[in-house]
């Protein structure tokens, strides 16, 4: 059987900047139908449940992705080696680490309003949903992203009536399918809508979302002394390599030194996550707190001292608290995510 190379299949996609920015991460797998492998080539259906790919290249066999991390996932180039016929692919986007967010358009959305959001400028690479009939926008993060703490913590804020959503901590499916030249042509024909920017669309959502989960700092629960977590050095160390050159000047934020700090501290928990899960596949096991100290020693690095980091909050320093509260958002965030998934 001859598989034809998806490069060549596909040049919109894999030569775009913008994907080729993700291409590296070890986060790419299939979407496909659980439990059943349909060709030797690994190909699959077109349904949306992702896959564990590594599983998938060395045992030939099918089963769903239970962790983030290189025991599940791949880079785009070893799946793109090992699974030239794979029906699309999919990648789980983080925000915060990747500087990119995907606003994808339902099958249900009016036609209008499709068109009014498929003009959008600051649109880095689009294409078909797998229904054929939504589109998948990428687009760098928004100017305001980060003027709005609890959008900027959720994993998708979707709109009120389903017609669109936007993709921050996310499996994102790309079905590599360019949109086609009329659809392109309509969109550029439609008068502009209430959107003039991807900022617009974002505060649009972002204003509206609520901090359902109502987490307490304190459900994550840190020792009064930093435990002996293995290999804390080099987790540290690797997530502030990792995130060198890439946080936001206060000066984005007024100088509002609070508002920095939680952007400084969600962007490091994304990076510091990454670097867990890989220690995490030699059997290393990690619990809430360990993760809490970790983002802790990592925010003592990169943000400057200031008075009120000598405070305390619920019986720890203030940085320390801080840290364990996010933690303590993202992993209920996560849980509830698995909920609705199994619902």
């Amino acid at each position: 059987m001859i598989v034809v190379d998806p490069r060549t299949t596909f040049p919109d996609f894999y030569q775009n900047p913008a994907i080729a920015t993700l291409a590296s991460a070890c986060r790419w797998t299939i979407s496909g139908r659980i439990g059943e492998l349909e060709s030797k080539d690994g190909s699959t259906p077109t349904n949306k449940a992702p896959i564990d790919v590594r599983h998938l290249i060395d045992e030939r066999r099918v089963r769903g992705a239970w962790e983030i991390s290189p025991t599940c996932l791949v880079t785009l180039e070893e799946l793109t080696r090992e699974i030239p016929g794979a029906a699309n692919t999919a990648f789980y986007l983080q925000a915060h680490n990747d500087g990119l967010m995907v606003i994808d358009i339902e099958s249900g959305c009016p036609d209008q309003i499709a068109m009014e959001l498929l003009q959008l400028p600051g649109i880095l690479y689009s294409e078909l949903s797998m229904s054929g009939r939504g589109y998948h926008l990428v687009t760098a993060l928004p100017e305001n992203f980060d003027d709005f703490p609890v959008a900027a913590g959720k994993r998708v804020l979707r709109q009120e009536d389903g017609h669109y959503e936007i993709l921050l901590d996310h499996f994102a499916t790309f079905t590599r399918t360019p949109i086609p030249d009329h659809v392109l042509a309509r969109s550029a024909a439609t008068p502009p809508g209430r959107f003039a920017s991807i900022e617009d669309l974002y505060a649009e959502l972002a204003e509206k979302a609520v901090d359902s989960l109502n987490v307490s700092p304190t459900a994550v629960a840190t020792d009064e002394q930093m435990p002996d977590i293995p290999f804390a050095e080099d987790i540290i160390a690797r997530t502030l390599v990792s995130c060198d050159g890439h946080l936001r000047d206060p000066s984005r934020f007024n100088h509002d030194m609070s508002r920095w700090e939680f952007s400084v501290l969600g962007s490091l928990y994304g990076w510091l996550r990454t670097q867990i899960t890989m220690f995490s596949a030699m059997g290393v096991e990690y619990d809430s707190g360990d993760h809490a100290w970790l983002l802790y020693g990592a925010a003592r690095k990169v943000i400057p001292y200031r008075q009120k980091h000598s405070q305390t909050r619920n019986g720890r320093p203030y940085l320390l608290d801080r840290a364990a509260a996010l933690v303590a958002q993202r992993e209920a965030a996560q849980e509830r995510a698995r909920a609705e998934a199994e619902a």
